[in-house]
């Protein structure tokens, strides 16, 4: 008896360790992500220098925002961003200065996609250029305005079925506005002002302002039948002003 309850008492300390060992090579991995994140970004203000691949895990960084499980639910957020429903979440603890507009410059690394908890991320009003990674995981607060940014807008980004808000404005994307987007049932906000968006707004999305989408924000683009000088239209859509005849 003495032996089954000691060969018992084993199995439970190794599958403790185990379980242990898991969430910090979990917790390591996340730490590698960011760190390499903040080794390819030029940061001017030095605002992610407590950013130490030592520690045990990230979650003791500035500007990084974990869960119950140590696992990174948010990065460089502003407080006034925050909802009052993200205090269900778990940990939320807010930076004292956000990495909004700090003058990071660099490209947005396509690895982020691998932090699987990922659910706000605002690296709005900086220096970046690149195209917006395809892969962002299960983000549903993405916010990458007044950068310069290229490329195109990922279709892929009509597979974060949790997303609520997007905004893409103040950058320099182009083609056209992936109708993928419609598809999001949970989107309630989409700003993609002053880039150099073609082709017209899908219905797909247009569909959305009767059900979800509150406001569409498409102004300062190259979308046909409209110039670059922007009126609000209706109440919840902000487009371009129609061309008018000469």
């Amino acid at each position: 008896m003495e032996a089954q309850f000691a060969e018992a008492k084993l199995s439970a300390l190794l599958l403790t360790g185990l379980v242990a060992f898991a969430t910090l090579v979990s917790c390591n991995t996340e730490g590698d992500i960011l760190y390499k994140q903040k080794v390819a970004w030029e940061d001017p203000e030095n605002v992610m220098q407590t950013w130490d691949p030592t520690l045990h895990n990230p979650c003791s960084w500035m500007h990084i925002t974990c869960n119950n499980d140590n696992s990174v639910i948010r990065g460089f957020v502003e407080c006034t961003h925050l909802r009052a429903s993200d205090s269900s979440i778990g940990r939320t603890e807010k930076s004292p200065v956000p990495l909004y507009g700090s003058r990071l410059n660099g490209s947005i690394p396509a690895t982020l996609g691998k932090l699987k908890h990922l659910i706000s991320l605002d690296l709005s009003n900086n220096l970046l250029t690149g195209a917006i990674p395809a892969s962002l995981g299960a983000i549903s607060n993405l916010r990458l305005s007044g950068n310069n940014l290229t490329g195109t807008i990922p279709p892929s980004l009509g597979n974060l079925k949790s997303l609520e808000i997007l905004e893409l404005r103040n950058n320099a994307l182009s083609g056209i506005i992936p109708a993928s987007l419609g598809d999001i049932e949970t989107l309630n906000y989409l700003d993609l002002n002053d880039n150099m968006l073609t082709g017209t707004v899908p219905l797909e999305i247009l569909s959305r302002l009767v059900t979800t989408l509150d406001e569409l924000n498409v102004a300062h683009n190259d979308l046909d039948g409209t110039t670059r000088k922007s009126v609000t239209r209706v109440t919840t859509v902000v487009h371009d002003m129609p061309k008018t005849s000469n």
